[in-house]
């Protein structure tokens, strides 16, 4: 199924979180190292510059859009409820009809899907080389 989600935005760094676009509830949070809430998701390291991961247990998307540059997006489209597959080549997949969203801040990149990927409903944020769901 497809899924759509949202963007965040961070840096790389000591303390970098994931905010997402939108509000100022828009589902990303900021932090410190240990501002996590639970086990690490992945490593910064295991999330490929220009690609990504998708945590379905989660139902979030993160990406690097460029070198120490995170976003992250809902992994489950409003339209349809599909979940996204794969991160690969610059485009989040969502196998339902084969759209791809961009990963740098997913928006639709081919349709037919009609709206770009949510924020994510879990706040997340990049402390060190850790990627994790925030407190």
């Amino acid at each position: 199924m497809c899924a759509d989600g949202s963007t965040g935005t961070g840096a790389a760094g000591l303390a970098a979180a994931l905010t997402a676009r939108g509000g100022p509830d828009d589902g990303a949070s900021g932090g410190g190292e240990n501002a996590g809430a639970g086990p690490a998701l992945a490593a910064t390291s295991d999330t490929p510059e220009g690609g990504g991961k998708v945590f379905a247990a989660r139902k979030v998307v993160v990406t690097q859009p460029a070198a120490g540059e995170f976003e992250a997006f809902a992994a489950t489209r409003t339209h349809q409820g599909c979940a996204v597959r794969s991160v690969a080549d610059g485009v989040i997949d969502c196998p339902c009809r084969n759209s791809t969203f961009s990963i740098a801040d997913g928006s639709v990149r081919s349709g037919p899907a009609p709206k770009p990927l949510p924020p994510p409903t879990v706040r997340i944020t990049v402390g060190g080389d850790s990627i994790q769901p925030a407190g």
